[in-house]
């Protein structure tokens, strides 16, 4: 649930409570949030009070410019970064492991090595987004992790593939997180979801993309006097230097200050930034750092994270194997891997909507875990070429969705602009360190009993996990509109708790 909002918003429902002209009033329109804070956000306009029929007008309009200037900016620099880590699965198939002499569990090592910095190293560069301007740090990063992936082509040992995987996960490691806190800085909790589903939707378009350019760099093969697969990295990294670059003067840092915004423009979205934190803290605080490490909710998000990154990483990383494992030649292997991906590029544009309007994360992640978690299984119990296509598709449809979901779920319910940053780089960073399982898993071809195994297991414990989180959710929601009840606290109060975050007693937590 969300946060309950400020009545001067709601006139309608300000007006509907004053006519019951009950003594407890301004306590009870503070608390209602639970019962119709959902149902007035997306309440059919006629409905509406024309004051607040026109306020809403403006706000969509606002809206719909962010996402514009913002969202397919976002996209693009996600889709090289996910185009960069995963294209180790297209260049192992053309050709790689071959020249490489990749035997044994070489190849799963050097996909492994790049989650143990890029695990480490997310939370310090939220931390840094925070100190210095998005701008400045993004773009930066993007410099170096296209420098160390086009130099990556010229790797022609395990152990310089190696170190190159080291690097480019401690450059790449401040993208994912910070990207997703720097939305969190931009729209309000209940206008997330679709938004982060769309920024995700570019891994699995990036999926889906490097098939196709895998198809066509192999291709140039010889040329320069490099193998097909180290072409894939040097034009891939070269892509990425040349958008970030252009970065530096095309992102906007914070809606106060974006110049595609006018005055009145920016007059909104700082009213309805400021209405839905409550007060809550926006500054630097190490207080709020240690807020965010401590909260066992935390690490429940955390969970549920890593096991869904388990099987989204092993889908990036093996998928191509997979396929080609099928019985494919290497070339066609790379063109059906299109397909998964964009049937999950569909689902999570779909969920991310959905959840939105519904205000709900918990039962759209476990939804989409059961369709994947339904891939696997036929995965797993089919010899037939279709039958297993079929389920490989599944489980990309099913798990993608899963991410954006669990991320505005995790941003939500992180009370606070710092506490938020960090609880968002902890979930993202301890969670990638699910890439690690997923890089051992499928070491045993072609029926891979053991990977598909251990992501049904996974997405299990998703699943198991969201029914416990959305339980202490709603029991320490209940706590909060008790405690509100009895010390008779309301929004005039919310200065008071500013520091408190999730503790605060107005805080409300999203099912």
């Amino acid at each position: 649930m969300t946060a309950t909002p400020n009545s001067d918003f709601f006139p309608q429902e300000k007006e509907s409570l004053k006519e019951k002209k009950q003594p407890n009033v301004q306590k009870s329109k503070k608390l209602s949030s639970d019962a119709y804070h959902h149902d007035v956000v997306h309440q059919d306009e006629e409905a509406m009070s024309a004051p607040l029929r026109a306020l809403e007008i403006e706000r969509k309009k606002v809206l719909r410019k962010m996402d514009l200037h913002i969202l397919p900016f976002v996209s693009v620099l996600y889709l090289l970064s996910f185009l960069d880590r995963a294209n180790i699965g297209n260049a192992k198939i053309a050709g790689m492991a071959h020249d490489l002499h990749l035997d044994g569990l070489k190849y799963n090592t050097i996909a492994a090595v790049f989650f143990i910095p890029y695990a480490l190293a997310e939370v310090p560069s939220n931390i840094c987004l925070k100190l210095f301007r998005p701008s400045r740090w993004i773009p930066s990063i993007m410099v170096a992790w296209g420098l160390v992936m086009t130099l990556m082509c010229l790797c022609k040992t395990f152990q310089g593939l190696i170190v190159a995987r080291v690097f480019l996960g401690l450059t790449e490691a401040g993208l994912f997180p910070g990207i997703t806190f720097y939305l969190s800085l931009w729209y309000r909790k209940q206008d997330a979801a679709q938004r982060l589903a769309i920024f995700f939707s570019a891994a699995t378009i990036a999926g889906a993309f490097g098939g196709l350019l895998a198809y066509g760099i192999e291709n140039m093969e010889g040329i320069g006097g490099l193998y097909g697969w180290q072409w894939i990295f040097c034009l891939e990294g070269m892509a990425t230097v040349v958008f970030a670059s252009l970065s530096y003067f095309f992102m906007h840092d914070y809606p106060g200050t974006a110049t595609f915004l006018t005055d009145a423009d920016r007059k909104i979205v700082v009213d309805m930034l400021a209405e839905d934190r409550h007060g809550l803290a926006t500054e630097f605080s190490m207080a709020y750092v240690w807020q965010a490490m401590t909260d066992r909710k935390t690490y429940l998000q955390v969970g549920i994270y890593m096991c869904l990154l388990i099987p989204v990483y092993a889908i990036s990383l093996f998928t191509p194997t997979i396929v080609n494992e099928m019985g494919f030649t290497a070339a066609i292997s790379q063109l059906l891997t299109v397909p998964p991906f964009v049937c999950g590029c569909i689902l999570t544009l779909v969920f991310g909507i959905l959840s939105d309007r519904k205000n709900l994360r918990g039962p759209f992640v476990i939804a989409g875990a059961t369709i994947s978690m339904i891939g696997y299984i036929i995965l797993i119990s089919q010899k037939s070429l279709g039958g297993s296509y079929v389920g490989a598709i599944l489980a990309a449809t099913g798990v993608y969705p899963c991410v954006p979901v669990t991320l505005a779920w995790a941003g939500s319910n992180a009370g606070g602009d710092m506490r938020r940053g960090v609880a968002l780089a902890m979930v993202i960073g301890m969670g990638n360190l699910g890439g690690i399982c997923s890089s051992f898993i499928y070491i045993k071809p072609p029926r891979f009993f053991l990977g598909h195994g251990v992501i049904i297991g996974c997405l299990t414990c998703v699943i198991i996990l969201c029914l416990t989180a959305m339980r202490d959710y709603k029991r320490h929601n209940a706590i909060n509109v008790a405690r509100c009840k009895a010390e008779g606290i309301d929004e005039s109060r919310a200065n008071e708790f500013k520091k408190l975050g999730n503790e605060s007693p107005l805080f409300r937590y999203t099912i």
